[in-house]
């Protein structure tokens, strides 16, 4: 296995490396971008130093332990950066800083929304995840429910959420390493794919896990020094900033208060549920609470978890702010240009330009290869929670009913992640003209419509049977894609329709309720002998959520 891993790594290394110097012409309204050698070579080190983590990985990752939650012996610390790599995605730092900078205030609301899961699982969720769960979060959902039938809902709807972020992600990539490394579309694909299924599938979560520290260390690093340089041309002085940025923003005074976000309140607060409870409903994100020691560490995980996405967010505000500045007054960096000397427009490269206004083609190269750097992670956390799911749950739980051997079951883990990595390739090949923020809005919706209730009633509330939350799961997962579906996202702008059958954007704020009053109704309605052992079996839930310990008849791990 060793010799395999150096052979893989040294042709994934190749391939990213030829491909990174082969360049390649843009297509659309993209101009070719003249080769950065700072990114190229700053990339080529992340990717020889992650493949050195993989192969160093490779020889700890024994057992199924190893491989899904990295024996369980990361530190509260360090799963906490890895939570917030994984979190922190390139979206976060290309989107959320050109949405201040033509938004202003509500790019702001937008950071809120994102960051008000973290308070959910920190004090609902973290240690009851820890004391209840193996590998996934479908050992929770099923830990006195029927095994096979919970585990395929969760698994189905924990794939859906995985394949429509994946897709998101994949077309990130594409898109922003065709437009900074003068890459072919296609090439930059294959290049994040391949790379994704080496960490992967011989890493596992030791891998995966610091790959996401890394990253995240180098986002935090790289955006901090990007604000101090931006701050520094301002004095340092945040009022002067603001002053200057409404002073030529086309906004004006308006840019520092709430607008766009909240003309349409339904939509904005369905945005907000969504974003929220997706958060905790997230599969990759909640898998990370298994790779700690104890409930403790997972609390310490989302205190620091949280501490390191709010700095970020705040550093991306600043940011967005001073780009307004220094980009949109700048027709070197600005796409948009200005009229009137009023601020017109903006793009998704704010946060690049600004990079390379305050520090050269030298912090342009570093920016753009931790933007890389971040989409790999992101990507190999999902990869990772999607192979879970295929394997522990349905394998090995579902098919096998438990019998499945840690040498099979691994070995179903990989071939699932190969799998996905291609299904990955192909759709975000297929999908590179689509707009991508319904497949997000989708990942989130879900997430919080079909993960989220199941997941918080099956550990608060001992009424809950197989059969509420088979009807519940189902029902919250296939009312968030059909509120999608025919919402304005994808009936309209994607399928040509001439008008939307669903009037919002965003499922939460009815796909959650659906899912909730499904499951409370029809565990209410049941009256089997296996609803009364259910509930009864909730006594030793209870017991094990608080303690970590509890009488093995319930527990099915």
């Amino acid at each position: 296995m060793n010799r395999l891993t150096r052979i893989v790594s040294a042709v994934g290394l190749f391939a990213v490396a030829a491909a990174a110097l082969a360049g390649g012409p843009l297509e659309g309204i993209t101009e070719k971008q003249p080769t950065n050698w700072h990114a190229i070579i700053m990339f080529c080190l992340f990717v020889t130093m992650t493949m050195g983590i993989t192969y160093w990985a490779a020889s700890r990752t024994k057992s199924t332990a190893d491989f899904y939650t990295a024996g369980g012996g990361i530190t509260g610390f360090q799963n906490g950066l890895a939570i917030a790599g994984d979190y922190m995605s390139a979206a976060t730092l290309l989107g959320l800083t050109a949405m201040v900078y033509t938004q202003g205030y509500d790019g702001y609301i937008y950071m809120l929304c994102f960051f008000a899961g973290w308070p959910v699982i920190l004090f609902l969720m973290a240690e009851r995840l820890r004391n209840l769960g193996k590998f996934t979060f479908s050992d929770i959902t099923a830990y006195r429910l029927d095994q096979g039938k919970v585990r395929t809902m969760a698994a189905i709807s924990s794939l859906t959420v995985v394949c429509f972020y994946l897709i998101a992600q994949m077309v990130g990539a594409g898109q922003l390493i065709k437009l900074l490394f003068g890459l072919e579309y296609n090439t930059a694909i294959f290049a994040v794919g391949i790379l994704m299924m080496v960490y992967v599938t011989f890493g596992g979560m030791v891998a995966t896990t610091w790959v996401q520290i890394i990253k995240a260390c180098m986002l935090l690093c790289g955006g901090t020094l990007v604000m101090f340089l931006a701050m520094s041309e301002f004095g340092f002085s945040f009022g002067a900033l603001m002053e200057k940025a409404t002073n030529v923003h086309k906004l004006g005074e308006k840019l520092m208060y709430p607008g766009a976000l909240l003309k349409d309140p339904v939509t904005a607060i369905s945005l907000g549920l969504g974003l929220m409870f997706g958060t905790a409903g997230l599969p990759h994100i909640l898998m990370r609470f298994f790779t700690v020691t104890d409930a403790k560490e997972a609390r310490k995980s989302v205190l620091y978890a949280s501490g390191f996405v709010a700095y970020f967010f705040n550093v991306i505000f600043l940011m967005g702010l001073a780009g307004i500045l220094i980009v949109g007054q700048n027709p070197e960096f600005f796409e948009g240009g200005t009229v009137g000397g009023k601020l017109v427009g903006g793009g998704n490269m704010v946060a690049m330009h600004l990079a390379k206004a305050v520090g050269g083609n030298m912090l342009l190269g570093f920016l753009a290869a931790v933007a890389f750097a971040t989409i790999l992670a992101v990507v190999s956390g999902l990869a990772l929670a999607g192979a879970s799911a295929i394997s522990h749950d349905i394998y090995a739980r579902v098919i096998m009913k438990g019998q499945a051997s840690e040498a099979s079951e691994i070995r179903v883990s990989k071939i699932a992640t190969i799998c996905l990595g291609a299904v990955a390739i192909v759709l975000g090949i297929l999908f590179e003209k689509q707009n991508i923020a319904f497949m997000v809005g989708l990942a989130f919706g879900v997430a919080a419509a079909a993960n989220f209730p199941v997941l918080i009633l099956s550990m608060y509330w001992k009424g809950l049977t197989t059969r509420g939350a088979l009807v519940g799961g189902y029902g919250g997962l296939v009312s968030a894609v059909l509120f999608v579906l025919f919402s304005k996202s994808v009936w309209v702008d994607v399928l040509g329709n001439a008008a939307p059958l669903f009037p919002y954007t965003q499922p939460a704020l009815f796909a959650m309720p659906v899912a909730f009053l499904l499951a409370y109704f029809f565990s209410k309605t049941d009256s089997s002998v296996r609803a009364e052992q259910e509930i009864e079996a909730f006594a030793d839930q209870y017991v094990r959520a608080q303690t970590g310990y509890g009488a093995a008849s319930a527990s099915n791990h």
